[in-house]
C-alpha cells in the first residue's frame, strides 16, 4: 500500500511538472539558454547530544570531537566514556585495553566497520593499534547496538566498542578526493598518513588509507621511592608502526550494498616494562602482525525483509623476547600464530509495523600454533544463533533476545575440554511517560559469558584445560532527558544510569602447590551510576560553545572466600570516581577545545592496604585549530598541549605515564 502511494504521489509530481512546463512554452520562454547563478547556500549541522531514546546506554563521539579536543590516540578516546575502564601501561607504545563497567576486557567487543575483531589467544584487543585519523563514529553501546540486524557475536557480548571508518564523499561532482596529513610532537613523535578516495563508476568507489608512526618514547618522569624523588627516564619505549587498510564500495542496482576491506598492521615495540627499585631497565621487544580481509554485504528484498552477510579471514602473529641472564641462552623467544574463518548471517523480518524479528547465525573457525612446550595446537569451532524481537508501539520500546552457543574444541596433544552448550537471554524496556517531552526510562537485562581464551586453557605451566567458561549477569537502569530551546541553549541533554553486575565463575590465576594455575575461583559483584552531559550554546554571531562530560561512580567488590583478608576490597584498579569533562569554543578565527580527565585512588593489588594504594589524577588538555578554505583545497592546522599541568601519574602502578607534551598537526584536502 505504502509503494503504491509512492507511485501516485511521484505520478502526480510528474504530471504537474508536464503542465507547468507546456504553460510556460504557451507563455514565453524566459530560462532557456541562459545561465543563471544561484546563490551559494551553506548548511550546518550541530553535533547529536547521546542518543536519549536508546533502550540502552549509547555514547558516541564524532571525528569533529575527536579532532577539536585534541583527542591523541583509541584509549584516550574511550577513556572519555562513562562506564568505561581502560588499561594503559605507558607511553606511546604500551599495550592499552577497555573493560565495560568491569566485567573483563574478554566480555567487550571491539567491532570494525561493524564486524567484530577478535584474539582467541588472550581475549583482549589491543586498542592503541587503531588509528584515529579515520575514524567517522566512535561509540560505547553498554549491552549491545539497537539494530537489529547485527551478528550474533555482537549479540553475545556483554558490551560492543564500535568503530565507524568514514566512508568515501565527493564535492562538486568531484571523482576523487586526496588527504595528506603530518603530525609531530614530544619524545620523537613522528606520523604522517595519507587518504585517497576515488570514484570508479556511479556504483562503485574506492578508499585507500596508510599512517606511519614512530617516536622513541623515552620521556623523563619523577621516581617516588618513600622520602627519595629522583628524576629518571623512560626507558626501552621506542615504536614504529605502519598501517594500510583498502577499502571497496559497490551499490547494485537493486539498491544492496557490498563493502570489501583489507587491513595490514604492523609494529615493534619495546616494552619498558615496571619501574621497581630503582631498576627502568627492561630488554623486552614485542613484534605484532595483523591482517585480515572482511565483507559485509546488505539488502533490502522489501519494506518487511532485510538481509546482511558478512565473511572474515583473520591471522594474527606476534613474537616476544626477553633478554637476561636468567635464561639459558641469554634470550627467551615466544612465538604465537593464530587464524580466524568467520561466516555470519542475519535476517530481519517486519511482519507488522509494530514488530520486526530478526535471526543471525554466526559460525567461526579459531586455530593456535605456538613455540612454547608442549603446545597442543588447539583448534575451536563455535556456532552463535541469536534470535531477536523488538515491538514498538506509541510510547514504549521492547527488545528481547535470545543467545545459543555451541562449542567443540579439538587439540593434537592432550585431551581437550569438554564441549559447551548454554541459552543466554536478555531484554531491553523503553518507556516514554510524556509524548511532548523527550524523557525516557529504560532497563535492560542481560546474561552473558566469555569462554576461555587458549592462554587460560593451554599457557605452558599456567593453563587449565578444565575451566568453565566466566558467566555474568548485567542489570540496568536509567532515566534520560533531551530538549531543544529557542533561546542561546539550542540543546541539553543528560543521561543517568545505574547499574548491578553480577561475574561468577571468574578465571583468575591461583596459587598451588607448586606453582600458579588459572582456576574458576572468583566472584565479583560491580554496582555502580553512570551519568552524561551534554549542551550547546549560541554565544554570538557565529560563536558557539559545545559542553560535554561523563561521572561514573562504581564500587567493585571480591566476595570469591570470605576468609580472604581481600574479602569485599575494591578490585585491583578501579577507582570508586572517575569522571571527564570537555568544551569546544567555535569561533570563527580560531576553534579552541579543552578537557579533562580524571579518576579517584586505586589500589594495584586484591588488598586496600596504603602499601597497594594508587594516588588519582586529572589530566588537562588544551588545543586549538584552525580551518583555511582556498580555491582548490583544505587547509587545517591544529596545535595541542597534553598533559598541561604536567601532573605525574601512573594508570598501572610502576609503568608512569607522560608528563607534559605538545603535538602539531597539519591536514590539506584537495
Amino acid at each position: 500500500m505504502a509503494r503504491r502511494t509512492k507511485v501516485r504521489i511521484v505520478c502526480a509530481i510528474g504530471f504537474l511538472c508536464a503542465v507547468s512546463l507546456s504553460a510556460q512554452e504557451v507563455v514565453r520562454d524566459t530560462i532557456t539558454g541562459k545561465v543563471h547563478q544561484i546563490e551559494k547556500v551553506t548548511v550546518t549541522a550541530r553535533r547529536l547530544p547521546n542518543k536519549v531514546t536508546s533502550s540502552v546506554p549509547i555514547q558516541t563521539l564524532s571525528q569533529q570531537d575527536i579532532s577539536q579536543l585534541g583527542i591523541q590516540n583509541m584509549a584516550d578516546a574511550v577513556r572519555r566514556f562513562a562506564g568505561a575502564n581502560v588499561k594503559d601501561y605507558g607511553g606511546i607504545g604500551g599495550l592499552k585495553t577497555v573493560s565495560v563497567r568491569n566485567m573483563g576486557t574478554a566480555h567487550t567487543a571491539v567491532s570494525y566497520d561493524g564486524v567484530v575483531v577478535s584474539n582467541c589467544q588472550a581475549g583482549q584487543i589491543d586498542i592503541g593499534r587503531f588509528s584515529l585519523d579515520n575514524v567517522s563514529v566512535l561509540s560505547l553501546n553498554i549491552g549491545q547496538p539497537e539494530d537489529l540486524l547485527q551478528s550474533a557475536r555482537m549479540y553475545a557480548s556483554a558490551g560492543v566498542l564500535s568503530i565507524e571508518t568514514e566512508k568515501p564523499h565527493f564535492e562538486n561532482e568531484r571523482n576523487s578526493a586526496f588527504r595528506v596529513q603530518m603530525r609531530g610532537g614530544s619524545f620523537g613523535y613522528v606520523s604522517p598518513s595519507i587518504r585517497w578516495w576515488q570514484k570508479a563508476g556511479s556504483r562503485t568507489s574506492f578508499s585507500l588509507n596508510g599512517n606511519y608512526m614512530r617516536a622513541d618514547g623515552n620521556y623523563p618522569f619523577t621516581l617516588v621511592n618513600g622520602k627519595y624523588v629522583t628524576e629518571e627516564k623512560r626507558n626501552n619505549s621506542a615504536i614504529y608502526t605502519y598501517q594500510i587498510e583498502p577499502t571497496l564500495f559497490h551499490t547494485f542496482k537493486d539498491s544492496s550494498n557490498l563493502e570489501l576491506k583489507a587491513y595490514y598492521f604492523y609494529s615493534k615495540r619495546g616494552l619498558p616494562g615496571s619501574v621497581t627499585l630503582y631498576n627502568p631497565i627492561s630488554d623486552e621487544t614485542l613484534w605484532d602482525e595483523n591482517v585480515f580481509i572482511q565483507t559485509r554485504y546488505k539488502k533490502d528484498f522489501s519494506q518487511k525483509w532485510s538481509l546482511q552477510a558478512q565473511a572474515k579471514y583473520n591471522h594474527g602473529w606476534n613474537k616476544y623476547e626477553d633478554k637476561g641472564n636468567e635464561y639459558a641462552d641469554g634470550l627467551y623467544r615466544a612465538v604465537h600464530r593464530q587464524d580466524e574463518y568467520y561466516l555470519s548471517a542475519t535476517a530481519l523480518y517486519r511482519p507488522w509495523n509494530v514488530l520486526s524479528l530478526s535471526l543471525a547465525q554466526d559460525g567461526i573457525i579459531n586455530k593456535l600454533r605456538s613455540n612454547l612446550p608442549d603446545c597442543p595446537f588447539p583448534i575451536r569451532y563455535t556456532s552463535l544463533t541469536a534470535f531477536n524481537a523488538r515491538y514498538r508501539q506509541g510510547r514504549i520500546t521492547a527488545t528481547g533476545s535470545l543467545v545459543y552457543t555451541n562449542v567443540t574444541e579439538h587439540v593434537k596433544i592432550g585431551d581437550a575440554p569438554a564441549d559447551f552448550q548454554r541459552l543466554a537471554p536478555s531484554f531491553t524496556v523503553s518507556l516514554q511517560p510524556w509524548q511532548e517531552q523527550l524523557l525516557f526510562l529504560r532497563l535492560m537485562y542481560k546474561s552473558t559469558f566469555r569462554m576461555p581464551t587458549f592462554n587460560d586453557l593451554y599457557y605452558y605451566r599456567l593453563g587449565n584445560r578444565s575451566l568453565r567458561p566466566e558467566k555474568a549477569n548485567e542489570y540496568n537502569m536509567g532515566i534520560t532527558w533531551s530538549r531543544s530551546f529557542s533561546s542561546f541553549l539550542n540543546y541539553l541533554s543528560v543521561t543517568v544510569d545505574g547499574y548491578y553486575n553480577d561475574v561468577t565463575d571468574k578465571i583468575v590465576a591461583f596459587p598451588t602447590t607448586y606453582a600458579w594455575k588459572m582456576a574458576n575461583y572468583g566472584k565479583v559483584h560491580v554496582t555502580g551510576m553512570d551519568a552524561t552531559l551534554a549542551a550547546a550554546a549560541s554565544l554570538g554571531k557565529n560563536m558557539v560553545l559545545v559542553v560535554s562530560g561523563g561521572y561514573t561512580r562504581q564500587k567493585a567488590i571480591d566476595l570469591t572466600d570470605a576468609t580472604s583478608k581481600s574479602y569485599k576490597d575494591q578490585l585491583p584498579y578501579t577507582p570508586k570516581h572517575s569522571g571527564n569533562v570537555s568544551a569546544v569554543l567555535e569561533m570563527p578565527w580560531v576553534n579552541v577545545g579543552y578537557s579533562i580527565v580524571g579518576v579517584s585512588e586505586r589500589y594495584s593489588m586484591s588488598q586496600n592496604i596504603p602499601e597497594n594504594r594508587i594516588d588519582g589524577y586529572m589530566e588537562h588538555t588544551v588545543s586549538l585549530s584552525r580551518n583555511f578554505s582556498f580555491r582548490h583545497c583544505k587547509l587545517r592546522l591544529q596545535a595541542e598541549i597534553i598533559n598541561l599541568t604536567d601532573t605525574q601519574y601512573d594508570v598501572i602502578k610502576y609503568y608512569p605515564m607522560p608528563g607534559r607534551s605538545w603535538r602539531l598537526t597539519g591536514t590539506i584536502e584537495f
